[in-house]
């Protein structure tokens, strides 16, 4: 049977023998982009760092917030304490947009990541001429190969990569294809169950000097301080935000305890 993540990717890979977009031309134009801002850098301040997530719905739960705009739930965020944004740019599932990115990076000065499912090059270069700041790749998504060349694009183009695993044998591959920013996500992107003892069993996986970002299945103020006693540097956060009616309220006090 299909999974969650099977479907997704199928959808992306077949879209990658229609683009017609030569990557050389791509990649120039995403060199001639406007400089960007320094994601890691947000990531390793004092305290425990949010990277706030903008995400209308999700394949399992249907709609969070479907009416939500971009500009404004950027700048609730930087009024939170928000370190950085991430938005979903994946329509199909996610309902997101290139423009969601657009708009919310014009609105903040916060650095962010694109949020999707990179499984090409010409992926990578555009994500940096639409103006993001970091590239999401997602250890089970690609090969080794294709994890090394994506990594070494980013970061030729000026992007942070946040590379996400699952398992230590993830953060190990992660590893071993440059990563300097792991994320380790809580949800299993074949079914989307949470299981939230994970990030910190896979804590000790990633070494000393290397961004540690727990993702997914954060609701608490416990939770994060949590993950911030298990060793991690940030914490990406998307649903229980965008359905707090008050995101900026609920981004503080989910890292209260953590200042």
């Amino acid at each position: 049977m299909a999974t969650y993540l099977d479907d997704i990717l199928a959808a992306h890979r077949a879209r990658v023998p229609n683009d017609d977009r030569a990557l050389d031309s791509l990649v120039e134009h995403a060199r001639r982009g406007s400089p960007t801002r320094d994601f890691a850098a947000a990531l390793g301040r004092p305290g425990l760092s949010v990277i706030a997530e903008i995400k209308r719905r999700s394949p399992s739960k249907g709609a969070l917030a479907p009416d939500l705009v971009p500009g404004i739930v950027a700048k609730q965020y930087a009024a939170g304490g928000a370190a950085a944004l991430s938005v979903l740019t994946d329509e199909g599932f996610f309902g997101g947009s290139a423009a969601d990115l657009v708009e919310a990076r014009s609105s903040v000065d916060l650095p962010v990541l694109r949020k999707d499912f990179t499984v090409s090059a010409c992926d990578v270069a555009e994500a940096r001429f639409l103006g993001a700041d970091a590239v999401l790749l997602i250890v089970a998504a690609l090969d080794d190969g294709e994890l090394r060349e994506f990594h070494a694009l980013a970061t030729d183009l000026g992007l942070a990569a946040l590379v996400e695993a699952h398992d230590e044998v993830e953060v190990e591959r992660a590893l071993a294809a440059g990563a300097s920013i792991v994320g380790v996500n809580q949800r299993d992107l074949g079914t989307f169950a949470v299981d939230t003892d994970r990030a910190v069993r896979v804590a000790a996986a990633i070494p000393d000097g290397v961004v540690k970002v727990a993702e997914s299945g954060i609701r608490s103020a416990a939770d994060a301080a949590r993950l911030a006693d298990a060793g991690y540097d940030a914490i990406l956060v998307g649903e229980h935000l965008v359905t707090s009616g008050d995101p900026a309220r609920a981004l503080r006090e989910l890292i209260a305890p953590c200042s």
